[in-house]
């Protein structure tokens, strides 16, 4: 016995020498698959060694979710055999060992796994060992969700609660999510989901659950959304506030002028909408003025200052809320202009300003225009002396009716060097730049004037030869 259990021994120990685990052989792209029910499934591998240069030997084997176990195929290079009871649902896509189910069942979900043996020709006696596993799901595509909601009538905040409840007819590993106004909703301290989340219950409820709720059901292979569902809440009143288009308004004061006609408005957010009461203050003691959202007062009625207070009231919430102001009667003056002003982007100092700089163009531009006609330019010319008329011109930058008068030109011996010249007379003096001549050339043209006649106009000219 001693013997026998050391040659035992050595075997083993020669086995564990001529068999290596090697991963790196074989590559597995997917290791999990998520199938479709009556589809198939390529458990596919990929041999990262020549085939034409080793030996293999495998087998694939089904392990159920139950612990069960099923070798599924064992596979040479050259050779298959199939398990029996599944051959005609097992296709061995050798020789890389990948493995094609189909259709797909129910019971073909689980883990597989390849047991491959590989042994190179130039390295005969020793074996490489490769193991790799697979997981494959089997779902059923899921259909359209159906929600539902508990109570189905509006309810009231924070005395009742709201369940919603999401169902498919077909599909498998099925999770619900929920989403109010297209926004998803997760835990909160009044949102409480079940497991799966196919049901969500809001408790106590709020304003702000109200919108539109619908449900989307989903797994591994599809997904698809359930129709929308409205949630009515009553709830209120909120943010109750009193205004007027009339007066001055300083926080809770109101002022407004004598003999002027005011109307105020309270609202508050509120669903019913709210019941409204005006109620009058002084005091010795209070009443009722009138029912509605709106209040009119006839200030010439009133003292010089009086209470009221508005008072808004949910018949379903039975909830109410009330705000009470002062209502001034004095005159307002400037300073309600200044009120209006204020809301205005331009302050009372900048109106001022523009309109006191336009009234000053205005008039500056009016004086000049009166001053400066054309008109009175030429009357004022007609009407100065005939001596003053036909002094010399001083400068070419003057009035434009001073630019006609008596130029005279002289040219002495020599180079004519003359910068005395008129544009006009420089045309002359071209032609008779050989010459030596004194001009006077009276080209002021002077029109008729109520006092004297138009001057005749001359033009003299007088040549010395040399």
């Amino acid at each position: 016995m001693e013997g026998l259990r050391r040659t035992v021994c050595c075997l083993t120990t020669i086995l564990l020498v001529l068999t290596e685990v090697h991963p790196e052989l074989v590559r597995v792209p997917l290791v999990v698959h998520h199938g479709v029910e009556g589809r198939s499934v390529l458990l596919e591998v990929e041999t990262l060694f020549r085939l034409n240069e080793t030996e293999i030997q495998g087998t694939w084997s089904h392990t159920e979710p139950s612990g069960t176990r099923t070798t599924l195929v064992t596979f040479t290079k050259n050779s298959t055999i199939p398990d029996m009871t599944r051959r005609h649902r097992l296709e061995f896509c050798g020789p890389n060992a990948s493995l094609r189910l189909d259709p797909l069942l129910p019971s073909d979900e689980g883990v597989y796994r390849l047991d491959l043996n590989v042994e190179f020709h130039n390295r005969t006696g020793h074996v490489f060992k490769v193991e790799k596993t697979v997981q494959v799901t089997v779902d059923v595509p899921v259909s359209s969700p159906t929600i539902g909601m508990s109570p189905m009538y509006p309810v009231v905040e924070d005395k009742e609660n709201v369940t919603w409840s999401c169902s498919v007819k077909i599909g498998t590993k099925v999770g619900f999510q929920w989403l109010r106004n297209n926004v998803v909703l997760g835990p909160g301290k009044r949102y409480w989901f079940s497991e799966d989340n196919s049901t969500l219950v809001v408790s106590p409820v709020r304003k702000e659950d109200k919108g539109e709720y619908c449900c989307l059901a989903r797994n591994y292979v599809s997904q698809s959304l359930s129709r929308s569902m409205d949630l009515n809440v009553y709830y209120g009143p909120y943010n109750l506030d009193v205004n007027s288009g009339q007066g001055l308004r300083t926080g809770k004061v109101f002022t407004i002028n004598p003999g002027e006609l005011a109307y105020f408005d309270c609202q508050a957010d509120s669903n019913p909408p709210n019941s409204y009461v005006w109620i009058s203050k002084n005091a010795n003691s209070s009443q009722v003025v009138t029912e509605g959202p709106r209040l009119e007062v006839l200030s010439y009625r009133l003292a010089q200052a009086e209470e009221y207070l508005c008072r808004a009231f949910n018949n379903v919430t039975e909830k109410q809320d009330e705000m009470q102001f002062t209502l001034v009667v004095a005159s307002l003056g400037t300073g309600k202009e200044k009120h209006t002003q204020s809301s205005s982007s331009v302050s009372p100092l900048a109106a001022i300003t523009i309109c006191s700089l336009f009234i000053i163009a205005f008039m500056v531009l009016f004086f000049l225009r009166r001053a400066y006609h054309p008109k009175r330019v030429l009357r004022n010319i007609y009407n100065r002396p005939l001596m003053e008329q036909k002094r010399p011109h001083q400068s070419g930058h003057e009035d434009a009716t001073e630019d006609f008068g008596i130029y005279e030109f002289v040219a002495v011996p020599g180079k004519m060097e003359s910068t005395q010249a008129s544009c006009r007379s420089l045309a002359r003096l071209e032609s008779m730049q050989d010459m030596q001549t004194t001009i006077y050339d009276v080209i002021r043209h002077i029109p008729e004037t109520p006092d004297h006649s138009l001057l005749n106009v001359t033009s003299t000219t007088h040549t010395a030869l040399r």
